[in-house]
């Protein structure tokens, strides 16, 4: 994907568009793991596209993210998430998001605090990741999701085999347990 400084530059970028400022009324991010590996798979909208980074981070009411950095040679924010909720671990080394929306970032969308606003597409679909993130071995993630008018959107990612760096911002509030690929199966 990149040399270690791109990657740490995207794991900022990351960190900083979903941590929410104080005054937000969006959900704080409590987990963040950037992972290392090749796409060989990154389709958005029937376009081809190669991968810089990928990334989950999961918000503390349990909405869980795969965010990709697309490798656009005319577009340095152009960024991909498979965004879902109630996700779930059937066996040890498994994790599966359903997707309900993908969120879209692109130079040409309207900015906050200087980065761009997503696009919010409401899709259907779900995320597989093999490997356990309690021991920071992630071997692969596949992701499909279509919207309603057909656009779908598709990711192949392997793992290069190095660990994952991961980063746990904050502690989930008190309310309701959320299914995090972080949890040991029990």
């Amino acid at each position: 994907m990149t040399t270690r400084p791109g990657r740490r530059a995207f794991a900022l970028a990351i960190l900083l568009t979903t941590t929410p400022a104080l005054a937000s009324d969006e959900p704080d991010t409590i987990i963040f793991a950037l992972m290392s590996g090749k796409c060989s798979t990154l389709k958005v909208a029937g376009r081809d596209f190669a991968c810089r980074a990928v990334a989950f981070f999961q918000t503390e009411e349990g909405r869980a993210n795969f965010t990709v950095a697309l490798d656009d040679p005319s577009d340095g924010s152009h960024t991909i998430t498979f965004s879902g909720d109630n996700g779930r671990r059937p066996e040890a080394n498994l994790y599966e998001l359903p997707i309900d929306r993908m969120l879209l970032k692109s130079k040409d969308r309207p900015k906050a605090d200087g980065l761009p606003i997503p696009s919010v597409e409401l899709t259907a679909g779900l995320c597989k990741q093999v490997g356990n993130f309690v021991t920071l071995e992630v071997s692969s993630i596949s992701c499909t999701a279509s919207d309603k008018n057909g656009k779908t959107y598709e990711l192949q990612y392997q793992s290069d085999g190095a660990p994952m760096a991961v980063r746990r911002i904050k502690r989930t509030r008190i309310g309701r347990p959320t299914v995090s690929p972080f949890d040991e199966v029990k």
